[in-house]
């Protein structure tokens, strides 16, 4: 019976985005742009609650139990991805934009790793998980949410710390730059820091860039940047967490069955240890490969409906339609055009912040770069929406809905990890997905920067957390 209904509540949620879609497709044709973001958005959460896929939980079972599963399911995941990427440059069907990195990359990864531990989830677990009814999930993406919309308007005493070479490159881009929106300590990272640098691809750089014809990218951005980085950290994995243990489970094999003569050592039976670590699961390592096929699907269609429409972004159809105030001052919305989480979300906050009379435009992040959309016209958020809707679907099929109200210290831990995330992924430009993943497959090596810092920030969280629980569960014998 209770089968039935989480069948009935899933089709319900199919049929409510099925009637979404229809009345955007018939209000404009230009719409139709923000149908391929809900379904593409629908489609990752799906995989997401099926392989478990989380960064977090990838940090916490390899740092905390020693049990890889996760964290090599996102670089088998990282990998195709990245051929599929590669492909896309090579035939001009491309959306990924490499992302200015440096020493803000590296410093925003530790703090976003120490949040995600702390929260219980990274942003795209904290919304998969929100589809199977996770209360502090919730307010983890609340406090991602108004922890970015916060952080990029603070002023006050955080301006008077800004470096005057930000203040005076700031001031040189008066010619294209409103000055009046230039009132953070935020305002200024932008204009006078990161407006200065260049994000590249290694395929921009030699020797990659005099490879003949599209190689480069095949080369340069799959080859250097992400396969041999990815395959590297899981022999690292391998060695430290699974190699001993590989090696003893075959040294029992032999003692039982004599006639078996497993080898253990040798080249070859560390290639089985890292062949049997990379299947040890084979619902995470195919929901991997089939998220790596699917960021990239996501590109090819988004690119396609900018050809069709004429478009570099969504802004443009935007002020077609007669929206312009859903537009910054370069006439854009946010509209990355691949597999992207935060900036929709600190959209979100913005505009209930600009709703209670909170002025947010006159900054760059909202009034010059991504814009305010109205929250039924934002596509990406929109994407968003359909990875909460698509865990849930399939969470009701599976029989694994259910509500959890956060209590106690879970209030503490999902918003003050979700804060902490949001400050994070502002500086860095991104979070788990955009600055990580996205990045480090698409041959951005500032994607690795970023990785770094996460998976750094996720030790020590991971340290904080295991001392935390330690010291209650003392003081509760204690007390016993």
């Amino acid at each position: 019976m209770e089968e039935k209904k989480n069948a009935l509540k899933a089709y319900l949620v199919i049929g409510a985005m099925l009637l979404i879609s229809l009345l955007y497709a018939g209000a404009h044709q230009y719409y139709m742009y923000i149908n391929v973001y809900i379904w593409f958005g629908i489609a990752y959460g799906m995989m997401l609650q099926y392989g478990r896929f989380c960064f977090a939980s990838a940090s916490r079972d390899l740092f905390a139990a020693g049990v890889p599963r996760m964290a090599v399911g996102i670089l088998v995941a990282l990998i195709f991805f990245s051929f599929i990427q590669a492909l896309l440059m090579a035939t001009g069907m491309s959306t990924f934009h490499a992302a200015p990195s440096g020493w803000h990359t590296l410093i925003s990864g530790c703090i976003f790793g120490v949040g995600m531990v702390l929260a219980g989830g990274c942003a795209s677990g904290s919304l998969y998980k929100i589809g199977e009814g996770n209360g502090t999930s919730i307010l983890s993406i609340m406090g991602i949410s108004f922890g970015q919309a916060i952080f990029v308007i603070a002023g006050g005493p955080f301006t008077k710390m800004v470096p005057q070479s930000w203040i005076d490159s700031a001031a040189s881009k008066a010619a294209w730059l409103p000055q009046d929106k230039v009132n953070s300590w935020f305002d200024y990272f932008m204009t006078g820091y990161i407006f200065d640098l260049h994000g590249f691809q290694l395929s921009d750089l030699e020797p990659f860039a005099s490879l003949p014809g599209v190689s480069k990218y095949f080369v340069g951005d799959m080859l250097v940047n992400a396969i041999i980085p990815a395959l590297l950290l899981m022999v690292v994995i391998y060695a430290a967490y699974m190699r001993k243990g590989f090696i003893k489970k075959r040294e029992r094999e032999n003692k039982k069955n004599p006639g078996a003569a497993l080898p253990v050592s040798g080249l070859g039976v560390h290639f089985d240890g890292l062949w049997a670590m990379i299947t040890a699961s084979k619902r995470t390592t195919l929901m991997g490969v089939l998220i790596g096929i699917t960021a990239g699907l996501h590109i090819f269609v988004m690119k396609g409906m900018q050809n069709k429409f004429g478009i570099e972004n969504f802004g443009e159809l935007l002020i077609r339609l007669g929206h312009t105030g859903d537009v910054g001052t370069f006439g854009k919305v946010f509209d990355p055009g691949y597999w992207y989480i935060t900036t929709q979300e600190a959209q979100f906050a913005g505009w209930v912040m600009e709703k209670v009379g909170i002025n947010v435009r006159d900054s760059v992040f909202f009034g010059v770069i991504n814009g305010l959309p109205e929250l039924w016209r934002n596509p990406a958020l929109w994407m968003s929406i359909g990875i909460i809707f698509g865990a849930m679907i399939l969470s009701l099929v599976q029989g694994e809905f259910k509500f959890k109200i956060p209590s106690g210290e879970l209030i503490v831990w999902g918003l003050g990890g979700g804060l902490l995330m949001g400050i994070g992924s502002r500086p860095g430009l991104g979070c788990n997905i955009g600055a990580f993943f996205i990045g480090a497959a698409g041959g951005n090596p500032g994607g690795w920067l970023f990785g770094l810092g996460m998976v750094t920030g996720a030790f020590f969280g991971v340290k904080f957390f295991n001392w935390w629980t330690d010291r209650k569960m003392a003081k509760e014998m204690a007390a016993f």
